[in-house]
């Protein structure tokens, strides 16, 4: 996006208003747009499927491969978000990814920032892990664990990354979710390189459901991902020669960027992280003393929060909530829509060999 777009980018479509309302906070404003508008496929391109006018992408996830896309930009800090619908049923070691990273550029000192969206049993809830990497720090993981407070297979919902100089705000439907800001105790672990937008579907049964214990069982798939209301805001940059792509400067968008509505973090704001953070959080390093006996710098150890977790950052008590059962018959239909995918993707791809 050229300078100044962010300052341009202010009046625009409105997306998740619903959602918005039901937080209490005001809906964030940016700009959707069209895959080809600021993406690439990135692996799997045939299991990548686009909707007619091209605002919509599903990625699969089957016995052959995973799939993904990439913005065919990197970005020098920015806002990126898109509205995700996660794949229903039995999904355990599935894991959908929608983060922000230099990995190919600085192999050995990459930054990153991540919503890695970790499948389950039938049953069993998807949780959602953040995670902040800086300058190649991946032994201090900055990892906190939610459990999502809606069931993210039915509809879409929101997400979002913001990064700015002074810090990184994580957002679900609107609501801040976690917020870290930069001190200079945190050095070099704060990222500060260009980075890509990535967005992935792909088997993690090492790890991903419950250490690796229930794995990917592909009589489920395939499983779909979808992302819509994609999103990109920021100042495109060099990442070897660290300067706007453009020529120019990103100073004008970085001060837009971080004078605008969603990077303001106000009373309300603070108050609907808190209570998201109350209700959902299950996992935070900041509490996790057997790894970091010393918390991290950027940690704000809130007592009230600090005492409902275990010496291991582990929530001590499971989170009980109410819901409708997936019937035996809500399964059915789950595996009926997987199959109506597969037919679709089947289609695309017989509509491609026919058309070259």
């Amino acid at each position: 996006m050229a300078a100044g777009a962010v300052a341009a980018a202010t009046a625009i479509l409105v997306l998740a208003a619903a959602a918005a309302a039901v937080s209490g906070l005001p809906a964030i404003n940016v700009t959707a747009m069209v895959f080809e508008e600021g993406f690439a496929p990135l692996f799997g391109q045939d299991n990548i499927l686009r909707s007619a006018d091209g605002r919509t992408v599903s990625l699969l996830l089957d016995r052959s491969t995973g799939s993904g896309f990439i913005s065919s930009s990197m970005y020098q800090h920015g806002f990126f978000s898109a509205s995700i619908k996660l794949p229903s049923d039995y999904t355990a070691g599935v894991v959908v990814a929608f983060y922000v990273s230099n990995g190919d550029v600085f192999e050995k000192r990459h930054d990153e920032l991540d919503f890695e969206f970790l499948g389950n049993i039938r049953g069993k809830p998807w949780r959602v892990q953040t995670n902040v990497y800086g300058n190649g720090s991946v032994s201090r993981g900055r990892e906190e664990r939610y459990v999502l407070p809606f069931d993210p297979t039915t509809e879409f919902h929101r997400y979002s990354i913001l990064w700015t100089a002074a810090a990184v705000a994580f957002y679900v439907d609107d609501v801040p979710v976690r917020e870290v800001r930069r001190s200079p105790a945190m050095g070099g672990d704060f990222p500060s390189k260009p980075m890509s937008l990535y967005a992935t579907v792909w088997d993690a049964s090492t790890w991903a459901t419950s250490g690796g214990r229930y794995r990917v069982n592909y009589r489920y798939g395939p499983f779909v991902a979808s992302f819509t209301d994609l999103a990109l805001l920021g100042c495109r940059a060099d990442p070897i020669r660290m300067v706007p792509a453009g020529g120019g400067s990103c100073a004008a968008d970085e001060e837009a960027l971080r004078a605008s509505d969603v990077a303001v973090m106000t009373v309300e704001k603070l108050q609907a992280m808190r209570r998201f953070r109350e209700h959902n959080m299950v996992y935070s390093y900041c509490y996790d003393t057997r790894r970091y006996p010393a918390a991290l710098p950027e940690c704000d150890v809130v007592e009230s929060e600090r005492r409902r977790f275990k010496d291991s950052g582990h929530l001590r008590f499971a989170l009980r909530r109410r819901g409708p059962r997936r019937s035996g018959r809500g399964a059915a239909a789950a595996r009926a829509a997987a199959s109506r995918a597969a037919a679709d993707l089947a289609a695309a791809k017989t509509k491609q060999a026919a058309d070259m």
